[in-house]
Protein backbone atom coordinates (compact mmCIF):
# COMPACT_ATOMS: atom_id res chain seq x y z
CA UNK A 1 0.00 0.00 0.00
CA UNK A 2 1.63 3.26 -1.12
CA UNK A 3 1.53 6.58 0.58
CA UNK A 4 -0.22 9.54 -1.10
CA UNK A 5 3.22 10.90 -1.98
CA UNK A 6 4.37 7.67 -3.64
CA UNK A 7 1.15 7.29 -5.61
CA UNK A 8 1.76 10.60 -7.34
CA UNK A 9 5.08 9.48 -8.79
CA UNK A 10 5.22 8.39 -12.38
CA UNK A 11 6.89 5.01 -12.81
CA UNK A 12 8.64 3.71 -15.94
CA UNK A 13 5.41 2.24 -17.31
CA UNK A 14 3.69 5.62 -17.11
CA UNK A 15 6.32 7.25 -19.32
CA UNK A 16 6.02 4.74 -22.13
CA UNK A 17 4.21 5.84 -25.25
CA UNK A 18 3.12 2.27 -25.97
CA UNK A 19 1.01 0.90 -23.13
CA UNK A 20 1.77 -2.65 -22.00
CA UNK A 21 -0.76 -2.98 -19.17
CA UNK A 22 -4.15 -4.44 -20.01
CA UNK A 23 -6.62 -5.99 -17.56
CA UNK A 24 -4.07 -6.37 -14.75
CA UNK A 25 -3.97 -4.17 -11.67
CA UNK A 26 -2.18 -0.79 -12.02
CA UNK A 27 0.33 -0.52 -9.16
CA UNK A 28 0.82 2.75 -7.28
CA UNK A 29 4.23 3.46 -8.86
CA UNK A 30 2.62 3.62 -12.32
CA UNK A 31 -0.32 5.83 -11.42
CA UNK A 32 -0.46 9.21 -13.15
CA UNK A 33 -2.82 11.72 -14.72
CA UNK A 34 -5.13 14.50 -13.57
CA UNK A 35 -8.84 15.11 -13.13
CA UNK A 36 -8.70 17.78 -15.83
CA UNK A 37 -7.63 15.10 -18.30
CA UNK A 38 -10.72 13.10 -17.29
CA UNK A 39 -12.92 16.12 -17.99
CA UNK A 40 -11.40 16.80 -21.42
CA UNK A 41 -11.52 13.12 -22.40
CA UNK A 42 -15.23 12.81 -21.75
CA UNK A 43 -16.01 16.27 -23.10
CA UNK A 44 -14.37 15.35 -26.41
CA UNK A 45 -15.96 11.88 -26.42
CA UNK A 46 -19.40 13.51 -26.34
CA UNK A 47 -18.85 16.75 -28.23
CA UNK A 48 -19.07 15.00 -31.59
CA UNK A 49 -21.32 14.20 -34.50
CA UNK A 50 -22.93 10.98 -33.26
CA UNK A 51 -24.26 12.87 -30.25
CA UNK A 52 -25.68 15.45 -32.67
CA UNK A 53 -27.46 12.65 -34.52
CA UNK A 54 -28.81 11.23 -31.26
CA UNK A 55 -30.26 14.60 -30.29
CA UNK A 56 -31.72 14.99 -33.77
CA UNK A 57 -33.60 11.71 -33.33
CA UNK A 58 -35.74 13.34 -30.65
CA UNK A 59 -37.25 15.56 -33.40
CA UNK A 60 -37.02 13.06 -36.26
CA UNK A 61 -39.13 10.64 -34.22
CA UNK A 62 -41.89 13.13 -33.51
CA UNK A 63 -40.91 15.46 -30.66
CA UNK A 64 -40.95 19.25 -30.70
CA UNK A 65 -37.88 21.37 -30.01
CA UNK A 66 -38.76 22.82 -26.61
CA UNK A 67 -39.79 19.66 -24.78
CA UNK A 68 -37.11 17.59 -26.50
CA UNK A 69 -34.40 19.86 -25.06
CA UNK A 70 -35.80 19.50 -21.53
CA UNK A 71 -36.23 15.73 -21.82
CA UNK A 72 -32.72 15.28 -23.19
CA UNK A 73 -31.25 17.24 -20.26
CA UNK A 74 -33.12 15.15 -17.68
CA UNK A 75 -31.95 11.96 -19.38
CA UNK A 76 -28.36 13.29 -19.43
CA UNK A 77 -28.40 13.96 -15.68
CA UNK A 78 -29.86 10.56 -14.81
CA UNK A 79 -27.66 8.58 -17.19
CA UNK A 80 -24.62 10.76 -16.47
CA UNK A 81 -24.94 10.06 -12.75
CA UNK A 82 -24.89 6.31 -13.40
CA UNK A 83 -21.93 6.67 -15.79
CA UNK A 84 -19.88 8.87 -13.46
CA UNK A 85 -20.44 6.54 -10.49
CA UNK A 86 -18.77 3.83 -12.54
CA UNK A 87 -15.93 6.22 -13.45
CA UNK A 88 -15.22 7.00 -9.80
CA UNK A 89 -14.38 3.31 -9.23
CA UNK A 90 -11.26 3.49 -11.44
CA UNK A 91 -8.73 5.18 -9.12
CA UNK A 92 -9.89 3.17 -6.10
CA UNK A 93 -9.54 -0.22 -7.77
CA UNK A 94 -6.88 0.33 -10.44
CA UNK A 95 -8.76 -2.13 -12.62
CA UNK A 96 -10.70 -1.94 -15.88
CA UNK A 97 -14.46 -1.78 -15.45
CA UNK A 98 -15.65 -5.16 -16.68
CA UNK A 99 -13.14 -7.37 -14.86
CA UNK A 100 -14.53 -5.97 -11.61
CA UNK A 101 -17.86 -7.57 -12.60
CA UNK A 102 -16.33 -10.89 -11.56
CA UNK A 103 -16.97 -9.81 -7.96
CA UNK A 104 -20.71 -9.78 -8.64
CA UNK A 105 -21.11 -12.48 -11.31
CA UNK A 106 -18.19 -14.85 -10.72
CA UNK A 107 -15.00 -15.33 -12.74
CA UNK A 108 -16.84 -17.18 -15.52
CA UNK A 109 -20.26 -15.59 -15.01
CA UNK A 110 -18.96 -12.10 -15.78
CA UNK A 111 -18.50 -13.22 -19.38
CA UNK A 112 -22.29 -12.98 -19.88
CA UNK A 113 -22.59 -9.17 -19.69
CA UNK A 114 -19.10 -8.74 -21.19
CA UNK A 115 -20.08 -10.50 -24.43
CA UNK A 116 -23.00 -8.09 -24.72
CA UNK A 117 -20.60 -5.22 -24.07
CA UNK A 118 -18.51 -6.38 -27.04
CA UNK A 119 -21.62 -6.24 -29.25
CA UNK A 120 -22.17 -2.68 -28.03
CA UNK A 121 -18.61 -1.73 -28.95
CA UNK A 122 -19.03 -3.11 -32.46
CA UNK A 123 -22.30 -1.23 -32.96
CA UNK A 124 -21.12 2.10 -31.65
CA UNK A 125 -17.79 1.84 -33.43
CA UNK A 126 -19.57 1.05 -36.68
CA UNK A 127 -22.00 3.95 -36.37
CA UNK A 128 -19.20 6.37 -35.50
CA UNK A 129 -17.04 5.09 -38.34
CA UNK A 130 -19.87 5.72 -40.83
CA UNK A 131 -20.12 9.38 -39.85
CA UNK A 132 -16.36 9.93 -39.54
CA UNK A 133 -15.88 8.13 -42.87
CA UNK A 134 -18.37 10.49 -44.53
CA UNK A 135 -16.49 13.49 -43.15
CA UNK A 136 -13.11 12.05 -44.16
CA UNK A 137 -14.41 11.32 -47.65
CA UNK A 138 -15.66 14.90 -48.06
CA UNK A 139 -12.41 16.31 -46.71
CA UNK A 140 -10.13 14.22 -48.96
CA UNK A 141 -12.52 14.04 -51.94
CA UNK A 142 -12.63 10.22 -51.91
CA UNK A 143 -15.45 7.69 -51.69
CA UNK A 144 -17.23 6.96 -48.41
CA UNK A 145 -15.78 3.45 -48.47
CA UNK A 146 -12.23 4.79 -48.68
CA UNK A 147 -12.95 7.35 -45.96
CA UNK A 148 -14.27 4.64 -43.63
CA UNK A 149 -11.22 2.42 -44.19
CA UNK A 150 -8.74 5.28 -43.64
CA UNK A 151 -10.45 6.26 -40.42
CA UNK A 152 -10.45 2.65 -39.20
CA UNK A 153 -6.70 2.33 -39.83
CA UNK A 154 -6.05 5.40 -37.66
CA UNK A 155 -8.21 3.94 -34.89
CA UNK A 156 -6.09 0.78 -34.88
CA UNK A 157 -2.88 2.80 -34.41
CA UNK A 158 -4.23 4.92 -31.54
CA UNK A 159 -5.75 1.91 -29.77
CA UNK A 160 -2.50 -0.01 -29.91
CA UNK A 161 -0.66 2.97 -28.38
CA UNK A 162 -3.18 2.90 -25.54
CA UNK A 163 -4.11 4.89 -22.47
CA UNK A 164 -1.74 7.88 -22.60
CA UNK A 165 -2.30 8.48 -26.32
CA UNK A 166 -6.08 8.27 -25.87
CA UNK A 167 -6.00 10.96 -23.19
CA UNK A 168 -3.64 13.10 -25.30
CA UNK A 169 -5.99 12.90 -28.31
CA UNK A 170 -8.90 13.68 -25.97
CA UNK A 171 -7.29 16.96 -24.88
CA UNK A 172 -6.72 18.05 -28.48
CA UNK A 173 -10.18 16.92 -29.60
CA UNK A 174 -11.83 18.85 -26.75
CA UNK A 175 -10.25 22.12 -27.96
CA UNK A 176 -11.16 21.44 -31.61
CA UNK A 177 -14.65 20.38 -30.59
CA UNK A 178 -15.32 23.49 -28.52
CA UNK A 179 -14.14 25.77 -31.33
CA UNK A 180 -16.23 23.92 -33.94
CA UNK A 181 -19.39 23.95 -31.84
CA UNK A 182 -19.02 27.62 -30.92
CA UNK A 183 -18.82 28.43 -34.62
CA UNK A 184 -21.76 26.17 -35.56
CA UNK A 185 -23.97 27.56 -32.81
CA UNK A 186 -23.07 31.11 -33.84
CA UNK A 187 -24.05 30.32 -37.43
CA UNK A 188 -27.24 28.65 -36.28
CA UNK A 189 -28.41 31.58 -34.14
CA UNK A 190 -27.31 34.16 -36.72
CA UNK A 191 -28.98 32.70 -39.81
CA UNK A 192 -32.06 30.96 -38.40
CA UNK A 193 -35.05 31.91 -36.27
CA UNK A 194 -34.43 29.71 -33.24
CA UNK A 195 -37.16 31.51 -31.27
CA UNK A 196 -39.79 30.32 -33.73
CA UNK A 197 -38.64 26.73 -33.29
CA UNK A 198 -38.87 27.02 -29.51
CA UNK A 199 -42.32 28.59 -29.69
CA UNK A 200 -43.82 25.58 -31.50
CA UNK A 201 -44.72 23.38 -28.53
CA UNK A 202 -46.85 20.23 -28.55
CA UNK A 203 -46.13 18.15 -25.48
CA UNK A 204 -46.37 14.38 -25.84
CA UNK A 205 -45.49 12.08 -22.97
CA UNK A 206 -44.38 9.35 -25.37
CA UNK A 207 -42.03 11.69 -27.23
CA UNK A 208 -40.80 13.22 -23.98
CA UNK A 209 -39.85 9.85 -22.49
CA UNK A 210 -38.34 8.73 -25.80
CA UNK A 211 -36.05 11.76 -25.73
CA UNK A 212 -35.12 10.98 -22.13
CA UNK A 213 -34.35 7.40 -23.16
CA UNK A 214 -32.09 8.58 -25.98
CA UNK A 215 -29.86 10.70 -23.76
CA UNK A 216 -29.98 8.35 -20.75
CA UNK A 217 -29.00 5.39 -22.94
CA UNK A 218 -26.19 7.45 -24.46
CA UNK A 219 -24.70 8.06 -21.01
CA UNK A 220 -25.39 4.62 -19.51
CA UNK A 221 -23.72 2.94 -22.49
CA UNK A 222 -20.39 4.46 -21.33
CA UNK A 223 -20.74 2.64 -18.00
CA UNK A 224 -19.05 -0.65 -19.02
CA UNK A 225 -15.77 1.10 -19.85
CA UNK A 226 -15.58 4.48 -18.16
CA UNK A 227 -13.34 3.20 -15.32
CA UNK A 228 -10.87 1.89 -17.92
CA UNK A 229 -9.81 5.51 -18.46
CA UNK A 230 -9.59 6.57 -14.81
CA UNK A 231 -7.81 3.48 -13.46
CA UNK A 232 -4.33 5.05 -13.81
CA UNK A 233 -5.19 8.01 -11.56
CA UNK A 234 -3.39 8.00 -8.18
CA UNK A 235 -5.30 5.97 -5.60
CA UNK A 236 -5.44 9.06 -3.38
CA UNK A 237 -7.66 10.82 -5.95
CA UNK A 238 -10.97 11.90 -4.42
CA UNK A 239 -13.90 9.71 -5.63
CA UNK A 240 -16.22 12.73 -5.45
CA UNK A 241 -13.90 14.84 -7.61
CA UNK A 242 -13.48 11.97 -10.07
CA UNK A 243 -17.27 11.68 -10.26
CA UNK A 244 -17.62 15.39 -11.03
CA UNK A 245 -14.78 15.54 -13.58
CA UNK A 246 -16.06 12.54 -15.53
CA UNK A 247 -19.75 13.38 -15.18
CA UNK A 248 -19.54 17.07 -16.02
CA UNK A 249 -17.36 16.42 -19.07
CA UNK A 250 -19.76 13.80 -20.38
CA UNK A 251 -23.02 15.64 -19.63
CA UNK A 252 -21.88 19.07 -20.87
CA UNK A 253 -20.44 17.64 -24.08
CA UNK A 254 -23.41 15.42 -24.87
CA UNK A 255 -26.05 18.02 -24.06
CA UNK A 256 -24.36 20.69 -26.19
CA UNK A 257 -24.12 18.31 -29.15
CA UNK A 258 -27.68 17.04 -28.76
CA UNK A 259 -29.09 20.57 -28.49
CA UNK A 260 -27.46 21.38 -31.81
CA UNK A 261 -28.89 18.17 -33.25
CA UNK A 262 -32.41 19.08 -32.16
CA UNK A 263 -32.23 22.44 -33.93
CA UNK A 264 -30.60 20.95 -37.02
CA UNK A 265 -33.27 18.28 -37.40
CA UNK A 266 -36.08 20.79 -36.84
CA UNK A 267 -34.69 23.01 -39.61
CA UNK A 268 -33.92 20.19 -42.02
CA UNK A 269 -37.12 18.17 -41.83
CA UNK A 270 -37.01 15.15 -44.14
CA UNK A 271 -33.74 16.35 -45.71
CA UNK A 272 -31.79 15.25 -42.63
CA UNK A 273 -31.94 11.47 -43.09
CA UNK A 274 -29.05 9.86 -45.06
CA UNK A 275 -27.27 13.25 -45.35
CA UNK A 276 -26.60 13.96 -41.69
CA UNK A 277 -22.98 15.12 -41.88
CA UNK A 278 -23.40 17.17 -45.07
CA UNK A 279 -26.47 18.95 -43.69
CA UNK A 280 -24.81 19.76 -40.35
CA UNK A 281 -21.76 21.27 -42.09
CA UNK A 282 -23.97 23.06 -44.58
CA UNK A 283 -25.67 25.10 -41.86
CA UNK A 284 -23.86 28.30 -42.76
CA UNK A 285 -20.51 26.91 -43.87
CA UNK A 286 -18.88 26.51 -47.26
CA UNK A 287 -15.45 26.39 -48.84
CA UNK A 288 -12.50 26.42 -46.43
CA UNK A 289 -14.75 26.71 -43.38
CA UNK A 290 -16.70 23.63 -44.46
CA UNK A 291 -13.43 21.75 -44.90
CA UNK A 292 -12.42 22.69 -41.36
CA UNK A 293 -15.77 21.48 -40.02
CA UNK A 294 -15.42 18.18 -41.85
CA UNK A 295 -11.99 17.86 -40.26
CA UNK A 296 -13.40 18.64 -36.79
CA UNK A 297 -16.12 16.01 -37.26
CA UNK A 298 -13.64 13.35 -38.31
CA UNK A 299 -11.20 14.29 -35.53
CA UNK A 300 -14.02 14.46 -33.00
CA UNK A 301 -14.87 10.83 -33.71
CA UNK A 302 -11.29 9.76 -32.99
CA UNK A 303 -11.69 9.89 -29.22
CA UNK A 304 -14.91 7.95 -28.77
CA UNK A 305 -14.23 5.42 -31.54
CA UNK A 306 -10.81 4.73 -30.02
CA UNK A 307 -12.51 4.31 -26.64
CA UNK A 308 -14.77 1.68 -28.21
CA UNK A 309 -11.85 -0.14 -29.83
CA UNK A 310 -9.78 -0.03 -26.63
CA UNK A 311 -12.77 -1.17 -24.59
CA UNK A 312 -13.46 -4.07 -26.95
CA UNK A 313 -9.86 -5.23 -26.54
CA UNK A 314 -10.18 -5.04 -22.75
CA UNK A 315 -13.48 -6.92 -22.80
CA UNK A 316 -12.22 -9.69 -25.06
CA UNK A 317 -9.10 -10.02 -22.92
CA UNK A 318 -11.30 -10.26 -19.81
CA UNK A 319 -13.40 -13.07 -21.29
CA UNK A 320 -10.41 -15.06 -22.55
CA UNK A 321 -8.37 -14.59 -19.38
CA UNK A 322 -11.24 -15.90 -17.23
CA UNK A 323 -10.95 -19.34 -18.79
CA UNK A 324 -7.13 -19.25 -18.94
CA UNK A 325 -6.64 -17.94 -15.38
CA UNK A 326 -4.35 -15.14 -16.60
CA UNK A 327 -4.32 -11.42 -15.83
CA UNK A 328 -1.67 -10.19 -18.26
CA UNK A 329 -2.15 -10.14 -22.03
CA UNK A 330 0.81 -10.34 -24.40
CA UNK A 331 1.54 -7.57 -26.89
CA UNK A 332 0.86 -9.95 -29.77
CA UNK A 333 -2.55 -10.97 -28.45
CA UNK A 334 -3.33 -7.31 -27.77
CA UNK A 335 -2.64 -6.49 -31.42
CA UNK A 336 -4.80 -9.39 -32.64
CA UNK A 337 -7.76 -8.42 -30.44
CA UNK A 338 -7.61 -4.79 -31.50
CA UNK A 339 -7.32 -5.46 -35.24
CA UNK A 340 -10.06 -8.09 -35.02
CA UNK A 341 -12.60 -5.90 -33.23
CA UNK A 342 -11.89 -2.81 -35.37
CA UNK A 343 -12.09 -4.98 -38.48
CA UNK A 344 -15.52 -6.34 -37.52
CA UNK A 345 -16.90 -2.87 -36.76
CA UNK A 346 -15.52 -1.57 -40.08
CA UNK A 347 -17.26 -4.36 -42.00
CA UNK A 348 -20.51 -3.54 -40.19
CA UNK A 349 -20.04 0.15 -41.05
CA UNK A 350 -19.48 -0.63 -44.74
CA UNK A 351 -22.48 -2.95 -44.88
CA UNK A 352 -24.91 -0.66 -43.06
CA UNK A 353 -23.86 2.86 -44.04
CA UNK A 354 -26.91 3.47 -46.27
CA UNK A 355 -29.45 2.77 -43.51
CA UNK A 356 -27.51 4.21 -40.62
CA UNK A 357 -30.07 6.48 -38.94
CA UNK A 358 -32.87 3.91 -38.61
CA UNK A 359 -30.67 1.04 -37.53
CA UNK A 360 -28.71 3.18 -35.07
CA UNK A 361 -31.94 4.28 -33.35
CA UNK A 362 -33.10 0.72 -32.88
CA UNK A 363 -29.69 -0.37 -31.69
CA UNK A 364 -29.13 2.16 -28.91
CA UNK A 365 -32.64 1.82 -27.50
CA UNK A 366 -32.69 -1.98 -27.54
CA UNK A 367 -29.21 -2.05 -26.00
CA UNK A 368 -30.44 -0.29 -22.87
CA UNK A 369 -32.21 -3.46 -21.73
CA UNK A 370 -28.89 -5.27 -21.31
CA UNK A 371 -26.82 -2.55 -19.60
CA UNK A 372 -29.13 -0.96 -17.09
CA UNK A 373 -29.40 -4.19 -15.00
CA UNK A 374 -25.63 -4.65 -15.08
CA UNK A 375 -25.09 -1.04 -13.98
CA UNK A 376 -27.60 -1.38 -11.17
CA UNK A 377 -26.01 -4.57 -9.79
CA UNK A 378 -22.44 -3.30 -10.11
CA UNK A 379 -23.15 0.05 -8.47
CA UNK A 380 -25.27 -1.33 -5.60
CA UNK A 381 -22.61 -3.92 -4.83
CA UNK A 382 -19.72 -1.45 -4.95
CA UNK A 383 -21.24 1.50 -3.07
CA UNK A 384 -23.49 -0.35 -0.61
CA UNK A 385 -21.47 -3.46 0.24
CA UNK A 386 -17.91 -4.04 -1.01
CA UNK A 387 -16.87 -0.34 -1.14
CA UNK A 388 -13.66 -1.13 -3.05
CA UNK A 389 -12.68 -3.97 -0.67
CA UNK A 390 -11.86 -6.31 -3.52
CA UNK A 391 -9.60 -9.36 -3.49
CA UNK A 392 -7.72 -8.58 -6.73
CA UNK A 393 -5.81 -11.89 -7.01
CA UNK A 394 -9.09 -13.80 -6.58
CA UNK A 395 -10.49 -12.11 -9.69
CA UNK A 396 -8.34 -14.49 -11.76
CA UNK A 397 -8.97 -17.61 -9.70
CA UNK A 398 -12.15 -19.59 -10.55
CA UNK A 399 -11.63 -21.59 -7.35
CA UNK A 400 -11.17 -18.49 -5.22
CA UNK A 401 -13.37 -16.16 -3.23
CA UNK A 402 -15.69 -15.19 -6.11
CA UNK A 403 -16.11 -18.65 -7.65
CA UNK A 404 -16.92 -19.57 -11.22
CA UNK A 405 -20.58 -18.54 -11.45
CA UNK A 406 -22.64 -16.40 -9.08
CA UNK A 407 -26.05 -17.84 -9.87
CA UNK A 408 -27.88 -15.35 -7.65
CA UNK A 409 -26.45 -12.28 -9.41
CA UNK A 410 -26.90 -13.81 -12.87
CA UNK A 411 -30.56 -14.59 -12.08
CA UNK A 412 -31.14 -11.01 -10.89
CA UNK A 413 -29.45 -9.72 -14.04
CA UNK A 414 -31.77 -11.89 -16.17
CA UNK A 415 -34.75 -10.61 -14.16
CA UNK A 416 -33.63 -7.06 -14.89
CA UNK A 417 -33.75 -7.81 -18.62
CA UNK A 418 -37.06 -9.70 -18.57
CA UNK A 419 -38.89 -7.06 -16.52
CA UNK A 420 -38.17 -4.49 -19.23
CA UNK A 421 -39.49 -6.44 -22.20
CA UNK A 422 -43.23 -5.68 -21.74
CA UNK A 423 -42.47 -1.94 -21.65
CA UNK A 424 -39.89 -1.70 -24.43
CA UNK A 425 -40.63 0.12 -27.67
CA UNK A 426 -38.13 -0.07 -30.51
CA UNK A 427 -38.30 -1.00 -34.17
CA UNK A 428 -36.67 -4.31 -33.22
CA UNK A 429 -39.24 -5.20 -30.56
CA UNK A 430 -42.32 -3.66 -28.97
CA UNK A 431 -43.71 -4.98 -25.69
CA UNK A 432 -47.41 -5.68 -25.00
CA UNK A 433 -47.84 -2.87 -22.44
CA UNK A 434 -46.50 -0.09 -24.67
CA UNK A 435 -49.82 0.72 -26.35
CA UNK A 436 -51.58 0.97 -22.99
CA UNK A 437 -49.04 3.62 -22.02
CA UNK A 438 -49.62 5.63 -25.18
CA UNK A 439 -46.47 4.36 -26.86
CA UNK A 440 -44.28 5.39 -23.92
CA UNK A 441 -41.09 3.39 -23.30
CA UNK A 442 -40.30 3.16 -19.57
CA UNK A 443 -38.24 -0.04 -19.77
CA UNK A 444 -34.89 1.55 -18.87
CA UNK A 445 -36.32 2.97 -15.64
CA UNK A 446 -37.46 -0.48 -14.53
CA UNK A 447 -34.12 -1.89 -15.68
CA UNK A 448 -32.32 0.33 -13.18
CA UNK A 449 -34.69 0.14 -10.22
CA UNK A 450 -35.87 -3.51 -10.12
CA UNK A 451 -32.51 -5.36 -10.28
CA UNK A 452 -30.89 -2.76 -8.02
CA UNK A 453 -33.54 -3.19 -5.31
CA UNK A 454 -33.67 -7.00 -5.63
CA UNK A 455 -29.87 -7.29 -5.48
CA UNK A 456 -29.74 -5.05 -2.42
CA UNK A 457 -32.36 -7.16 -0.60
CA UNK A 458 -30.65 -10.42 -1.58
CA UNK A 459 -27.26 -9.19 -0.35
CA UNK A 460 -28.72 -7.94 2.95
CA UNK A 461 -30.33 -11.31 3.64
CA UNK A 462 -27.29 -13.40 2.71
CA UNK A 463 -24.18 -11.18 2.68
CA UNK A 464 -21.06 -12.75 1.15
CA UNK A 465 -17.68 -12.81 2.84
CA UNK A 466 -16.17 -9.41 1.96
CA UNK A 467 -12.48 -8.66 2.69
CA UNK A 468 -11.84 -6.05 5.36
CA UNK A 469 -9.56 -4.18 2.93
CA UNK A 470 -8.43 -4.05 -0.69
CA UNK A 471 -6.21 -7.09 -1.26
CA UNK A 472 -3.59 -6.37 -3.92
CA UNK A 473 -1.46 -8.76 -5.97
CA UNK A 474 2.21 -9.13 -5.12
CA UNK A 475 4.14 -7.17 -7.74
CA UNK A 476 7.43 -8.66 -8.92
CA UNK A 477 10.49 -6.43 -8.81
Amino acid sequence: MGTPESTAKLGPEGRKLLETRSIDYIPDAERHGSLFSQFTLWLSANLQVTAIITGALAVVLGGDVFWSLIALLIGQLVGGTVMALHGAQGPQLGLPQMISSRVQFGVYGAAIPIVLVCIMYVGFSASGTVLAGQATAQLLNVSDTTGICLFAALIVVLTILGYRSIHFVGRIASVIGVLAFVYMFAQLFTHHDVGALLANRHFSMASFLLSMSLSASWQIAFGPYVADYSRYLPRSTSPAKTFLAVGLGSVIGAQAAMVFGVFAAALAGHAFAHHEVAYIVGLGASGAVAAMLYFSIAFGKLTVTTLNAYGSFMSMATVVSAFRAKRAISTRHRFVYIVGMVGISTLVALAGRHSFLKEFTAFILFLLAFFTPWSAINLVDFYCFTQSRYDVPALSNPNGRYGRWNVKAIAIYALGIVVQLPFMSTSLYTGPFVDALGGTDISWILGLIVPGVVYYIAMRRAPPAIPDRLILPVERG
